[in-house]
């Protein structure tokens, strides 16, 4: 492969491990629910399509990219050869025809990205290079890879550029008003783009537990031998179940302005796809091939999608999640379940209407 990025047409390598390859394969293969639909959310949004347009025109993906070549360093076989290796395999086992450019930025935050509009570019900082050993490294690069062939890099570009916008026209209440509207819908196609691009990245690797090591390291740095996978995915549960309703509440402000999910939560999303009959099937060499995208009905990706939510909100231990799935049931008394469920959703109701004591832990 040249440095800027060309077809990696007979490219024969074999991983550095013996790993399943996926030829042809679709990213509706790996794609959470979640991604679709809140992408089909976000572009129904109003102005979503005329900002789309114009900023497709106006945003410098030139300057973006002799950025990155002036103040980063290029991934090739001169330079990180590790990670060309990582990258090459990566796109082989997907089945990415065209590698995508990668660099490495100086940068002490543990960070990845994919990002271009009309072609995607990888970037890594130094923090996340140091921090993850090989096979949590390989997970990310393919992480990244499949945000480049499910196509999101155009998406997070724009995020990106409205993030900063925003901050220059904060001053102008109406215009940043609306420019805040679709960032936040951004972000929330963003988050469920990460769960996504996470299953890619265990297709890539084809190691859970290292998937797993990289995102507790990113939670809670290199110390490893202080940290336990099990203990962390205890945390996601705990998180998702534990509390009242205003603990619901504050979940859902904390997340808003976040680009990505919690880690925890992402493990425990990532576990869950690992265990399910779906990932089976895609390592057995059943899943959905590009050639066929053509034919996928968009009403019949919303259905899934909107099948996926219900059956969240159905099992989810969330005290507001199980409040929907109830009232959805025909469960009554709305008044008096909301006003239980802020004073402690999972404790019996009191035996008279009227003031209560503080909540008690569930």
């Amino acid at each position: 492969m040249s440095d800027d990025g060309q077809q990696h047409t007979g490219h024969e390598r074999v991983p550095s491990r013996q790993r399943r390859r996926f030829p042809g394969i679709s990213s509706r293969a790996y794609e959470h629910p979640a991604d679709r639909s809140a992408l089909v959310a976000l572009r129904k949004l109003s102005g979503f399509d005329t900002v789309f347009k114009a900023l497709s025109g106006l945003l410098p993906e030139r300057s973006l990219r002799l950025l990155f070549l002036s103040d980063s360093v290029r991934v090739s076989e001169r330079q990180f050869q590790h990670l060309h290796d990582m990258l090459l395999d990566a796109c082989y086992i997907l089945d990415l025809e065209k590698v995508p450019p990668m660099y490495v930025n100086q940068d002490p935050q543990p960070n990845a990205m994919c990002i271009g509009l009309d072609e995607p570019i990888i970037v890594v900082t130094t923090g996340l290079v140091e921090l993850l050993d090989e096979e949590e490294m390989r997970a990310v690069v393919g992480h990244e890879v499949g945000h480049a062939l499910s196509g999101h890099s155009v998406y997070r570009t724009i995020l990106l550029f409205l993030t900063n916008l925003a901050l220059k026209v904060a001053w102008i209440p109406l215009g940043n008003f609306a420019i805040m509207a679709i960032i936040t819908a951004l972000r929330e196609w963003f988050r469920k783009s990460e769960l996504s691009a996470d299953r890619a990245g265990l297709l890539v690797g084809q190691d859970v537990r290292a998937s797993m090591r990289g995102l507790m390291k990113i939670a809670g740095g290199n110390h490893l031998h202080e940290m336990n996978v099990d203990a962390f995915l205890e945390q996601a549960e705990e998180y998702e179940s534990g509390g009242d309703l205003r603990d619901s509440v504050l979940k859902i402000l904390n997340v808003l302005p976040r680009s990505h999910p919690f880690a925890t939560i992402r493990a425990a999303e990532l576990k869950k796809w690992a265990e399910s009959r779906d990932f089976q099937r895609i390592m057995d060499g059943h899943y959905p091939r590009r050639d066929e995208d053509k034919d996928t009905s968009v009403s019949d990706s919303f259905r899934e999608s909107a099948a996926s939510y219900a059956s969240e909100v159905k099992t989810s231990k969330d005290p507001l999640m199980k409040l929907v799935s109830d009232l959805a049931g025909g469960a009554g008394d709305l008044g008096g379940r909301v006003r239980r469920g802020f004073d402690g959703f999972r404790s019996p109701p009191p035996a008279q209407e009227g003031p209560t004591d503080a909540p008690q832990e569930g």
